[in-house]
């Protein structure tokens, strides 16, 4: 829609119609058909495909009630059975998009007392685009059920986090040719 109005976006409304024939004639992935097909039965039509077909379908059934009437009767049952296809295909496609989505997440246990790093998602990049987006380390006091996860921070103050905004503070380990050596331990 934003594409076929003018500059000055004025005629936003009379393009609206059409905007909204384009979305319910569209073919949706997830549900394997249009949203038009699902709710009519049938593939959707200009208003001069669908005159004609209407006179070649009342010169075909001859105005014949009990033909019409069985045919409407196996379009129902039809319809019904493109619905639950339809719930069937959206049911597998979101699936799918869990299980994407579950297999990007990182696993992560802490214990009570470790010290973890947390992601500070408001740090602009632009001002100090080279300052780290990890605030300081934090103590762990409880881990609860679901990922969430108590911390303290230096005055003994306690807020509540999620696990996936947190990592592991590793700044009393130095590695030194694949050996861990805590820095406490002279070389």
């Amino acid at each position: 829609m934003q594409k076929t109005v003018n500059t000055t976006r004025k005629e936003w409304s009379l393009k609206l119609d059409d905007a909204l024939w384009t979305y319910i004639t569209a073919y949706k992935t997830p549900l394997g058909t249009t949203t038009y097909h699902l709710v009519y039965d049938k593939a959707c039509h200009l208003p001069v495909e669908l005159e004609h077909k209407a006179a070649w379908i009342v010169k075909l059934l001859n105005f014949d009630i009990k033909s019409a009437k069985e045919k409407r009767t196996l379009q129902i049952h039809e319809l019904e059975e493109i619905r639950h296809l339809a719930y069937e295909s959206s049911k597998i496609y979101k699936e799918k998009t869990k299980a994407y989505h579950e297999k990007r997440i990182i696993s992560r246990s802490f214990a009570p007392n470790d010290q973890v790093l947390i992601f500070n998602s408001r740090v602009k990049l632009f001002p100090e685009k080279l300052k780290s987006r990890w605030s300081r380390p934090f103590t762990i006091k409880e881990v609860r059920p679901y990922g969430a996860i108590v911390l303290l921070d230096k005055r003994g103050g306690e807020f509540v986090v999620n696990v996936q905004r947190l990592k592991p503070y590793l700044a009393d380990i130095t590695i030194i040719k694949g050996v861990e050596i805590p820095l406490s331990d002279p070389l």
